[in-house]
């Protein structure tokens, strides 16, 4: 992929992801996670938002595994 389409990949999915519910997030989680490791293996410059975003989300992914332990 292009340095541009990986941006525009990665602003289309800024944008499905604002003020989407935690349903949303956890199922497009993988995809960001793959985009910000696409940039990074092509030497690309990540912005600091996406970086944020990614870990955001996979923080998110995490404490999901944990909500469905029984007590």
């Amino acid at each position: 992929m292009t340095p541009t389409s990986l941006y525009s990949e990665a602003e289309q999915l800024e944008q499905k992801l604002r003020n989407a519910c935690l349903e949303t997030r956890l199922a497009l989680q993988p995809s960001v996670s793959k985009v910000v490791d696409r940039m990074r293996q092509q030497g690309m410059q990540v912005p600091s938002r996406l970086r944020r975003l990614d870990a955001a989300l996979c923080e998110d992914a995490i404490e999901a595994q944990f909500d469905n332990l029984p007590i």
